[in-house]
């Protein structure tokens, strides 16, 4: 697929940033920068110079949901609707949950419906004073897709989760923060910096050891105690022959500062 300037994308040291860029619409989301985030979120995974991704964007909008302009008028055909879906927003959000490296959201501004996912599916989420984050859905007679029955009931409850669902009320940067589902609330001037000091601590760790404990987490909820102990116990398995594991252990025994490699 062509790169398009709709999706900025530089590696910074270690660092993929991935930057929605359509600020006249309040970014958006077409066909074709999502399809170009899923490609930008494989090759973060399957590149070993980069060791952690920024998802953000620019101008007063992190993301507004999908771009509905251009939908065809009228009842689809069966099947249509659940395909797109499948193919579509859940492959998006499916992209940052498999990531093999840590995604940080730095939301600068309003993440509506997709958006929101996008934001909620990432690892950890830095988020501007002004941010909102919308459940829009309901407000056009919508099932909220894209995952998001899914992640808000994991994160903070399905009580919680239907209040947002069910009114589509906007929900501050400091609601979200309270909730959970925000890790840290920042000055808008400090939001770039603030994801820049995360993601340079994510890329100087152990990044198998990181791409193991995402995948513990991610999970857990859906495993029993049994299968949770084993899938642990499996990961620590293969962590353990990493240079990164062999390396923390040999810090620790010579009272030194761990040097990770990111291998």
């Amino acid at each position: 697929m062509p790169v398009s300037p709709d999706v900025l994308h530089e590696v910074e040291g270690s660092v993929s940033w991935i930057t929605l860029n359509r600020p006249e619409v309040m970014n958006a989301l077409t066909r074709e920068q999502r399809e170009r985030v899923i490609d930008l979120l494989g090759a973060a995974s399957s590149n070993p110079a980069v060791r952690a991704v920024v998802v953000t964007a620019t101008g007063r909008g992190f993301c507004a949901g999908a771009d509905l302009r251009g939908t065809p008028a009228g009842a689809p055909a069966p099947g249509d609707v659940a395909r797109t879906i499948r193919l579509g927003a859940q492959r998006l959000i499916g992209a940052v949950l498999d990531c093999e490296k840590p995604v940080i959201a730095a939301v600068n501004g309003t993440a509506a419906g997709i958006g929101a996912h996008l934001a909620f599916a990432c690892d950890l989420v830095l988020a501007a004073e002004g941010a909102r984050f919308i459940e829009v859905f309901v407000r056009r007679g919508l099932v909220p897709d894209g995952g998001g029955a899914y992640l808000l009931p994991r994160l903070i409850g399905p009580r919680r989760a239907k209040e947002l669902m069910f009114f589509g009320d906007a929900l501050s940067a400091v609601d979200a923060e309270r909730l959970g589902l925000v890790n840290r609330v920042v000055p808008a001037d400090a939001l770039g910096k603030t994801a820049r000091e995360w993601s340079a601590r994510l890329a100087g760790g152990p990044t198998r050891a990181l791409a193991l404990t995402k995948h513990l987490v991610n999970t857990s909820l859906d495993a029993d105690r049994a299968a949770s102990f084993a899938a642990e116990a499996t990961a620590q398995e293969l962590n353990m022959a990493t240079r990164d594991a062999q390396e923390g252990v040999a810090s620790f025994v010579e009272r030194r500062e761990a040097r990770f490699e990111g291998r």
